[in-house]
């Protein structure tokens, strides 16, 4: 069972359902030819894919271009379900940074034909997670600066005031098509600036004075 890790306390929590939310920050949705949408637009990924920092993302070889998102996540500490807005981050236990990796050329097929993302998005090690800071700790969720570096070159930089649908909405919305349970894991959406990684890469992403994330690209043999 994979856990997250909830700082100072070190509590550990095990992971549960991860959801993500596309195109929630307007300059990655103009960037990839799309507008921001009037509902979130929410895809799953499997636990499977989830990775430590320090761990490996493995670029699965039907893949020629896989690219990187950084995203602030949010780990739910109380389950619930058709949560209002405004009681939406009680339910939080924490905040932590994620990368969102997405094998881009897989995802353009799908979208060409309409099917869905799930490759594209949910290949194992996909999903690279750093601790969590538990929330008393973080006065305003809604004003945070986080970025990705790629071999120490900036690639990446927000701050999470600039979503389109804000922490509490994702969460009211995400409970009233599913039940937010203990361990689930939101990826809040990327901000402008994804591009192509490579075997060797090394990638640092940060929310800044929070918490950390890092992890190195390799290629999945070929058997």
């Amino acid at each position: 069972m994979k856990n997250a890790l909830l700082l100072p306390s070190r509590k550990k929590i095990p992971i549960n359902n991860i959801y993500c939310v596309g195109q929630n920050y307007a300059e990655h949705a103009k960037e990839m030819g799309s507008t921001v949408a009037d509902v979130p637009v929410i895809f799953l990924k499997p636990t499977s894919a989830v990775v430590e920092s320090g761990s490996s993302v493995i670029i699965p070889a039907m893949s020629n271009n896989v690219h990187h998102e950084v995203e602030l996540t949010v780990l739910i500490g109380t389950s619930g379900r058709n949560i209002p807005a405004g009681e939406a981050l009680k339910h939080v236990a924490g905040y932590g940074i994620g990368l969102d990796m997405t094998m881009r050329d897989i995802q353009s097929e799908a979208k060409k034909h309409g099917k869905p993302w799930t490759t594209a998005k949910g290949f194992y090690t996909s999903a690279p997670l750093s601790s969590f800071m538990e929330v008393s700790a973080i006065s305003d969720p809604q004003n945070l600066d986080f970025s990705l570096t790629v071999n120490g070159v900036q690639r990446q930089k927000t701050n999470t005031s600039k979503m389109n649908f804000k922490i509490h909405e994702l969460i009211s919305f995400l409970s009233t098509v599913f039940s937010l349970e203990e361990g689930d894991v939101i990826f809040t959406g990327t901000p402008e600036g994804v591009a192509q990684v490579i075997e060797g890469d090394v990638l640092n992403a940060e929310l800044h004075g929070i918490t950390t994330l890092t992890t190195t690209v390799t290629m999945e043999k070929n058997s």
